[in-house]
């Protein structure tokens, strides 16, 4: 959440509609990731030296 909301904060595109409930970039970021939305991958190293890639996507199924 954070480093998104700093990215919107900072002038990134934001992928919601905006309206006045949503003028807080952490809200903005929140709502990003309720939606499903949310751009970001985490890149973790395994111990072989591999790098798996993972959207924040898989992360938050239900």
């Amino acid at each position: 959440m954070g480093a998104r909301a700093l990215q919107i904060a900072m002038g990134a595109p934001i992928l919601v509609e905006s309206s006045k409930d949503l003028s807080n970039p952490i809200d903005i970021a929140l709502q990003e990731v309720e939606i499903g939305i949310l751009p970001i991958t985490i890149r973790r190293t395994l111990p072989d030296g591999i790098n798996q890639d993972i959207p924040l996507k898989w992360l938050l199924q239900d």
